[in-house]
């Protein structure tokens, strides 16, 4: 399997990093991950401009250009022949002589097979225990999931499937999922602070809006357990009904009409993304 390393291209078992990496030491980097759907990258453009924010912010200079990572991530893609699957672009603090500054980072792309499930009904209905947590700076997409690994066997004894960040009674995202609800009157809302903004996220807001009304604003907990409806989105999920949160079903504790609509019409913005329509 090939992927890129700094300007070369390499086999993925013979790619590695120095152990002075400030990834490695101390989980200092950043990251994007898309998928490839018959060969094609789905929604690039946005996660590529959402990659070079994160590294923006996080001070990581790498002197890639998004038209030279789109270059790169299609000759991988002619490559490797993996029709389905997900590319995923890292770009860590570097190497550090003294563990804690940032030097000239390192660019890692890679792409592995992802199998998607195309009908709604055969997906897992999700439920959710919440924590009082909120990312250090939410609106980057990096790779420090430390809170999320480390509650994974606190999920996993609640015999939940992934847990909510809340605080101050106000939710906002999961590890790697962003959150809606449809209210009882219809209306899709789904959290706008202390949140990364999915690309998928951004995709069900735009489709959604044909069927109903949308609006991003703070969500109480008593909003989130009130709602009809509660689902989660993001690149390898696209859209998973909750259920239950913290013991407590959400609507009638089935995937709802809404969701499934909503999950069709992400459907359609795929194919549309890919021409394959």
């Amino acid at each position: 399997m090939w992927c890129f390393l700094n300007g070369e291209w390499m086999d993925m078992a013979d790619a590695k990093l120095a152990i002075n990496d400030l990834g490695i030491q101390r989980g200092y980097g950043v990251f994007d991950f898309f998928r490839v759907m018959n060969n094609a990258p789905l929604f690039i453009d946005d996660h590529l401009v959402r990659l070079q924010r994160s590294a923006s912010v996080m001070h990581l200079q790498h002197g890639y250009s998004s038209e030279e990572f789109k270059t790169i991530v299609n000759e991988l893609i002619h490559k490797n022949q993996m029709p389905s699957s997900g590319i995923r672009i890292t770009i860590t603090g570097g190497y550090t002589t003294d563990s804690y500054s940032i030097s000239q980072p390192n660019i890692i792309i890679t792409q592995t097979p992802v199998v998607m499930q195309d009908d709604f009904s055969q997906n897992k209905a999700f439920r959710l225990i919440t924590h009082n947590y909120v990312r250090d700076l939410p609106s980057v997409k990096s790779i420090n999931y430390m809170m999320g690994v480390w509650l994974q066997p606190v999920v996993k004894a609640a015999g939940a499937d992934d847990v909510l960040y809340v605080k101050n009674n106000f939710i906002s995202e999961l590890p790697r999922s962003n959150i809606f609800i449809i209210t009882k009157q219809g209306m899709l809302i789904t959290p706008n602070e202390q949140v990364l903004k999915g690309v998928t996220r951004k995709n069900i807001l735009q489709a959604a809006s044909s069927i109903m009304q949308v609006k991003e604003r703070a969500v109480s907990l008593e909003e989130l357990h009130d709602a009809e409806e509660v689902f989660i989105s993001a690149t390898t999920k696209r859209v998973i009904p909750v259920v239950e949160v913290d013991g407590k079903m959400t609507g009638d504790g089935k995937p709802g009409k809404r969701t499934a609509a909503i999950f069709e019409l992400l459907l359609q913005k795929e194919k549309q993304s890919t021409g394959c329509e």
